[in-house]
């Protein structure tokens, strides 16, 4: 029987999630990152651009025939159920490409699945352990401003399209404070990389 630990790594946007599974995968998790298979099931003559064409037109195309997130983000924004159906093409197909890296990860190994939208898609309860990485709103709003560009008023409807930091927390076994510093937030990552490693069975 394979040991393996299967961990689940969610957060809000700009929380720092993205750090702490580089941090773990520089310790030798084995990293499923979500977003990353949401780009490649769409990526340039695959089944899943074909579909997400078919349902939503010509137009989400871009020049160089890959998909232009820019035009499909503008369709399904403020949208839920466009944005419904976009995910009915999306998460089966990555929930399969996810399946298969979980299979051929060796023996002993600690997977960790980072999935932006674990809890609102109800997946907690398939991981030994869950991580939940927070961070106070106003840092997480000056962080998408800063970093990535965004308005105020667009990064504070990031936030809100997503649930909220208490139901992450509810539903965590460790949550990392990422209100300080990135050497904060790697030490508290290296503690938890140690203990997880202690829970391989």
């Amino acid at each position: 029987m394979s040991r393996i630990l299967h961990v689940g790594l969610t957060g809000g946007i700009a929380s720092g999630k993205s750090a702490v599974s580089q941090r773990l995968a520089e310790h030798g998790a084995v990293i499923i990152d979500a977003d990353e298979l949401a780009r490649e099931v769409v990526e340039v003559g695959t089944e899943g651009l074909a579909e997400v064409v078919t349902e939503f037109g010509p137009n989400v195309v871009a020049a160089d025939s890959s998909l232009d997130r820019a035009a499909l983000g503008q369709v399904i924004f403020d949208d839920d159920e466009a944005r419904g159906r976009l995910n009915a093409i999306i998460h089966p197909r990555v929930r399969e490409a996810a399946a298969r890296l979980r299979e051929a990860a060796p023996d002993g190994s600690v997977v960790v699945e980072d999935i932006p939208l674990l809890v609102e898609t109800g997946q907690q309860d398939r991981f030994d352990v869950l991580v939940v990485v927070q961070a106070p709103e106003d840092e997480r709003v000056r962080r998408m401003s800063e970093d990535r560009g965004m308005d105020r008023s667009e990064a504070e409807s990031r936030i809100r399209a997503q649930t909220t930091d208490w139901k992450r927390a509810a539903a965590a076994d460790v949550v990392l404070d990422n209100s300080g510093t990135l050497e904060e937030l790697h030490a508290q990552t290296d503690r938890l990389w140690t203990k997880l490693r202690t829970q391989i069975r």
